[in-house]
């Protein structure tokens, strides 16, 4: 087991202020490469915060629909690195036996869509047809408790209370009450995190939650949190015009501008009932 990296680290700095200045020292977040790996071949490199690496790679196989379940992973560890010795920046998963997958085709998919990104119509078609759990069109929630949402992510912070410098994303029961918040420099990583955990702690498909991100709204947060079945995604900012479109396509509720008493719901409309 290689010894965990840090997650913050401080940096010597000269701060400026009203035309004085003096030397002293910042709290930065840290960013580190992790590789992804199935069965020792690499499938996906992503800069992250170093933390929770295990429920990020099992968040990211399940919402790119590598796994479908649980119990699709068989053992998830730490890899080798360079030198022969595992890693804290690979993470090696091997599936269960019978769990085929195109390991030669995904690290061609990867690898295109980091180089060109991704077609949106296409994406929400392979979202649409991919076996995946509609959420469920009953669980009501009130206007108040999602404009509240961003304020109960934003205490459970630890690490941006330091650095400042992170994204986040929290997973809430429809009383409001958050079963996990993670952390990450990278929004769908933080996205991955928590849905990683919830995979790994049996809760998936997420059908009586609600998820909340610290930023804006991206197509990828709401496929993201499409795949893992939730009903109802809130943001801080703003939506793009294609993460609503999506939503609508899957029967999701999106919400953002999600602050100070004040929430704008731009899908699933039917589920925020006073």
């Amino acid at each position: 087991m290689p010894q965990p990296l840090e997650r913050v680290k401080t940096t010597p700095i000269i701060e400026w202020n009203a035309g004085h200045d003096r030397t002293g020292e910042d709290a930065v977040t840290v960013e580190e490469p992790l590789e992804i790996r199935i069965s020792g071949v690499s499938v996906r490199v992503t800069m992250r915060t170093p933390g929770d690496d295990f429920e990020l790679a099992a968040g990211f196989l399940f919402t790119e629909r590598i796994v479908g379940r649980r119990d699709d992973i068989a053992d998830i560890g730490y890899g080798k690195g360079p030198d022969g010795h595992p890693s804290p920046n690979v993470v090696d998963i091997t599936l269960r036996a019978g769990k085929h997958v195109d390991l030669v085709r995904l690290q061609r998919h990867f690898y295109a869509a980091s180089s060109c990104g991704v077609c949106g119509k296409a994406s929400i078609y392979a979202v649409r047809v991919g076996g995946i759990v509609r959420p469920r069109a009953d669980l009501h929630v009130g206007p108040a408790l999602l404009a509240r949402l961003p304020a109960e992510l934003r205490e459970a912070q630890a690490i941006f209370d330091r650095t400042g410098g992170l994204h986040a994303t929290g997973l809430f029961d429809p009383w409001g009450e958050a079963a996990c918040v993670r952390e990450d420099v990278g929004r769908h990583n933080a996205m991955d995190k928590v849905i990683g955990w919830a995979l790994r702690e049996g809760l998936v498909p997420l059908r009586d939650s609600a998820l909340c991100v610290s930023g804006r709204l991206s197509f990828e947060l709401v496929q993201k949190a499409a795949v893992a079945g939730a009903p109802i995604l809130v943001g801080v900012g703003a939506p793009s015009s294609l993460a609503i479109e999506l939503a609508k396509d899957r029967g999701m509720t999106l919400a953002g501008f999600a602050r100070n008493g004040s929430v704008n719901v731009y899908s699933g409309t039917e589920r925020v009932r006073d």
